[in-house]
């Protein structure tokens, strides 16, 4: 099971951090990440993160978006900073465990202008 949380209403400029915690698996988490969807637009890649630490940001979001994890806690970490209305949508988080993708529930990010 994936919990996602830390999404929430922020104003442009603003920062917020996600988390999304990985329980119940008895199997090592390989890789993790995070997209987001906005309503009738397709589903974009954020970011994505290894076991061993290697990242990769989308290019609009470099810069702004720091991904991150904790593998003690089965936990990653979606920094953003320097928001824009552009960036409202429902983040998704997602990790592959023993060779199969797994989903979280979404949370809402809303940036007012």
């Amino acid at each position: 099971q994936l919990q996602a949380s830390g999404g929430g209403l922020v104003r442009e400029g603003g920062s917020l951090r996600l988390s999304c915690r990985v329980s119940g698996s008895s199997f090592p988490v390989n890789a993790m990440g995070w997209t987001r969807q906005v309503p009738g637009k397709q589903r974009e890649q954020v970011a994505a993160i290894t076991r061993n630490n290697r990242t990769i940001v989308a290019d609009s979001m470099e810069g702004r978006f720091t991904i991150s994890r904790d593998n003690a806690k089965n936990t990653q970490y979606l920094q953003m900073n320097s928001l824009s209305p552009e960036d409202t949508a429902v983040y998704l988080c997602n990790a592959i465990i023993a060779g199969k993708i797994y989903w979280g529930q979404g949370t809402q990010v809303t940036v007012s202008s």
